[in-house]
């Protein structure tokens, strides 16, 4: 099973599976997951990467945090965009 950890097709299939369950619970967090998988992925492939299963690993988690983080400055709520309510709809 250790083996599976190096495989190409695992990280992209995982990074697939990542991807279709950001579109079923949308929240930002398994789509940078995701890119993170899909990166360690076509490393991979295109043999730029050949490492132990553990390396991976860590490559994985440093590749999606940063994903998160672009997407979480992209797409998160700036200081700008705070919504004030000023009066309750129920008062005449």
């Amino acid at each position: 099973m250790s083996h599976l950890w190096t495989e190409w097709w695992a990280w992209l299939s995982a990074a697939m599976v990542l991807a279709i369950l950001e579109v079923v619970i949308p929240a930002f967090v398994f789509l940078g997951f995701a890119l993170g998988a899909a990166a360690v992925g076509l490393l991979l492939w295109t043999g730029f990467l050949q490492v132990t299963p553990a390396v991976s690993l860590v490559i994985f988690s440093v590749m999606s945090l940063i994903a998160y983080a672009a997407l979480r400055a992209v797409f998160g709520r700036h200081k700008d965009q705070v919504k004030h309510i000023d009066h309750d709809i129920n008062e005449n």
